[in-house]
């Protein structure tokens, strides 16, 4: 029988212990905590707005949110969030699930670090954002009752000083590869960790560009 917490089922299928598993091997106990929040949240918060939603997608989304900040992927010199994203799709692929399916997992991911899209037309990419966006920003507070933020809290602890540490946890992931960075909140998180990184700057950009004019 399936867990439940704050009224929540936690997917239980084969695919859904599968992901658990290759997760919880790769990502720090940080991070997974905060990931199986992220579900609940955005689980809660899509039940509140009448959003059809699959849950076991949802989940799977929330836990490969980080999996590109392992060890495994801190070579790649790509993005994080898309190494996240890749490592899902493939995991899904191996699967066996539709690509439509997959697509919107790997958008969800991908688009995760880009905040203000809750009301995303596709209702995986929104409620995983609206998900993280409460857990890590305390945003759609009205949308979850505070019995319910206590009951994800006491199953998964954020843990003493877990503002601090999941920024330095982010950071950890990032510091080989800071470039990728640029155009993502993620630069935030360098710039407060890093002290030899150098923001890249967009309008620097345009205006250093090789165009005269």
């Amino acid at each position: 029988m399936a867990v439940l917490i704050a009224g929540i089922a936690i997917p239980d299928s084969a695919m859904a212990c599968a992901a658990t598993t290759l997760v919880r091997a790769c990502c720090p106990d940080i991070l997974f905590r905060h990931a199986c929040r992220v579900f609940l949240f955005a689980s809660l918060i899509g039940q509140r707005r009448s959003v059809q939603f699959e849950s076991e997608m949802l989940f799977i989304a929330s836990l490969f949110l980080y999996y590109g900040l392992g060890p495994l992927c801190r070579g790649s010199g790509r993005r994080f969030e898309v190494d996240s994203a890749d490592a899902a799709g493939q995991f899904l692929r191996d699967r066996g699930v539709p690509v439509t399916t997959i697509h919107d997992v790997w958008s969800a991911i991908a688009l995760h670090t880009t905040f203000g899209i809750a009301n995303h037309p596709t209702p995986l990419v929104g409620l995983l954002n609206a998900g993280i966006e409460t857990e890590l920003m305390a945003m759609h507070f009205d949308e979850v009752a505070e019995n319910k933020r206590t009951a994800i809290v006491q199953a998964y602890p954020r843990g003493q000083g877990f503002k601090s540490l999941v920024i330095e946890a982010f950071a950890e992931g990032m510091t080989s590869r800071p470039e990728t960075t640029f155009g993502t909140v993620q630069a935030d998180v360098l710039d407060r960790c890093d002290p030899d990184y150098r923001r890249l700057n967009y309008c620097g950009r345009i205006l250093g560009s090789a165009w005269t004019e």
